[in-house]
């Protein structure tokens, strides 16, 4: 649900898609964040309940991916679904039928969809068809799953989100730094993004944020600086500088971001207590060094235990009343 009431409307997120975290409400935020915390506390309790048995959740991979992947297969079978894994060669849309053919015929046997592609017109697509809930796993334009684990991680460091202050650094025209910016206009936080004239985010993306920012007291900056973008900032985000797709263009790539590269010089204008992420693969020597994100403020490996636990939340959410 997109719309421009960013308090809740009483509704919950049962049959409902997730294409991005703008179709979701403040509150609606939170509740999901709030249920990955209850999540993750009965799973290390051994309480957590099979609420999703005899659920079956299509996992559709046309792209490569580790952690996206196996935290899904893992959220499905610690709720007790069963996971419908179609990758590779094997792809639902591998054979060249039409995505309403295809998704018409999955939801037959399917009660979600979760699907990582790269042009968001696809995911758009397959929602337009599907009479399922559909998942964003990944588009080129948006990343809402790892959004929601960066947001729990960051969450449980400093105890909140509302007010504090998040830099994302690098390419600010890919999934991660649009995510961020919704994330953060909805959660009331500062963003700042750092990014080269020919790699700021989409305006559209910048202009949507800055009205949800309206209701919520959030700020959004956009600026060419990486100093003034990390100046006193209390998370410190970037993500590869070379995403799937891009490859031709990796060495002009590596040549225009060079100054956005996150290292101890550059984290030394960020607060005393700053946190390091990244929601990986990283390229270590291209957009971070060894010396961040190996450091004890690096929070990226429990970046990448959180997508589980975000991820089983949603599928609960909505697929259960």
């Amino acid at each position: 649900m997109s719309g421009e009431d960013y308090e809740s409307d009483g509704k919950t997120l049962f049959d409902r898609d997730l294409l991005k975290l703008g179709d979701l409400t403040s509150d609606e935020l939170n509740t999901l964040l709030d249920s990955a915390e209850e999540i993750k506390a009965q799973l290390k309790a051994g309480t957590l309940a099979p609420s999703l048995a005899n659920k079956r959740i299509g996992i559709i991979m046309q792209k490569p991916s580790l952690r996206t992947l196996v935290s899904f297969e893992v959220a499905c079978g610690a709720l007790g679904a069963q996971p419908v894994v179609l990758a590779g060669k094997d792809s639902a849309f591998s054979r060249g039928e039409s995505v309403k053919d295809t998704v018409m015929t999955l939801e037959r046997y399917l009660d979600a969809l979760v699907i990582r592609t790269f042009d968001d017109a696809v995911l758009e697509e397959v929602a337009h068809h599907a009479s399922i809930p559909v998942i964003n796993a990944l588009t080129d334009g948006y990343h809402p799953c790892q959004g929601l684990a960066d947001l729990l991680t960051i969450r449980e460091h400093f105890g909140k989100l509302k007010g504090l202050e998040l830099a994302f650094i690098g390419d600010g025209s890919n999934n991660m730094a649009h995510t961020y910016l919704e994330a953060g206009a909805l959660e009331g936080m500062h963003v700042r993004i750092g990014a080269p004239v020919d790699y700021q985010p989409d305006p559209a993306v910048v202009a949507a944020a800055r009205e949800i920012a309206k209701h919520t007291a959030a700020t959004i900056q956009i600026t060419t600086d990486p100093v003034a973008a990390i100046d006193g900032a209390q998370i410190v985000i970037t993500d590869t500088w070379t995403s799937m797709g891009q490859e031709d263009d990796h060495d002009l790539r590596l040549d225009d971001l060079e100054a956005y590269q996150i290292n101890p010089d550059l984290m030394q204008h960020a607060a005393d207590d700053a946190i390091f992420m990244h929601c990986l693969p990283a390229h270590r020597g291209e957009e971070v060094v060894d010396e961040v994100i190996d450091a004890p403020y690096s929070r990226v490996y429990d970046e990448a235990e959180n997508r589980w636990y975000v991820q089983a939340a949603l599928l609960r959410s909505v697929l259960t009343e």
